[in-house]
């Protein structure tokens, strides 16, 4: 199970993320100042750091200066209302991983920490066999079968499926799969072709499908 340290001085804001993380099968710590939360990463040694701008006693950006320095390699998401560009470039070159601006749904921050911790390898949580009907993905070998034959899977598709299954029933907006897939400036409608192609080979009727759901305005969730 892997363990995230929440920064964040709002308490109804620290409850709700330390609530869904948990949820989500996350063990959850709270600093709610800057100091607090070196004296914690010391102390609980987390797989990932949530980590918010606007902290008293030290800011975030700080603590993510002073991780730095002191040779952390812990991963971290920057959680603030601050929304300006120039915020959001700070804290990237500062170290973060990611970056998420208030409001946000803690659903959508669930997707992005296991985002992280997959992309950098540190994930404990997501299985390599998937099954579900008729369907076995495993993504250790990259093979997939429905019925017992093989389909073929693009590099691209088998990203996006595995986002997906790793959090049945939770929504992963097309942000979030462009994020972590691309990285690059592609548009949704790339998500959306891809989601096709996805249902086409593994939904019964791809027209009405039963597992690769859209979530209205927001993206898509797996349904098992």
């Amino acid at each position: 199970m892997n363990k995230i340290l929440i920064v964040e001085d709002d308490p109804s804001i620290a409850i709700g993320l330390e609530d869904n993380l948990k949820m989500a099968g996350f063990h959850a710590v709270v600093a709610r100042d800057g100091e607090e939360a070196l004296e914690k990463v010391k102390k609980e040694k987390p797989d990932l750091i949530i980590l918010d701008i606007m902290l008293p006693r030290i800011n975030g950006l700080d603590v993510c200066r002073k991780l730095k320095e002191q040779g952390s390699r812990v991963p971290i998401i920057i959680l603030s209302a601050l929304g300006q560009e120039s915020d959001k470039v700070r804290g990237l070159e500062l170290g973060a991983d990611d970056y998420v601006t208030k409001p946000f749904s803690p659903k959508e921050l669930v997707v992005r920490a296991r985002a992280v911790l997959r992309r950098l390898g540190l994930s404990k949580e997501t299985p390599d066999v998937h099954e579900f009907d008729s369907v076995k993905v495993d993504f250790k070998k990259f093979q997939t079968f429905k019925k017992g034959k093989e389909i073929k899977f693009t590099s691209a598709e088998y990203k996006i499926l595995k986002l997906l299954l790793a959090c049945p029933g939770e929504p992963v907006s097309r942000h979030t799969i462009l994020a972590d897939i691309w990285n690059e400036d592609v548009t949704t409608r790339t998500v959306d072709t891809h989601i096709w192609n996805i249902r086409e080979k593994l939904e019964d009727d791809p027209k009405n499908p039963k597992h690769i759901v859209t979530v209205h305005r927001i993206g898509y969730k797996f349904v098992k």
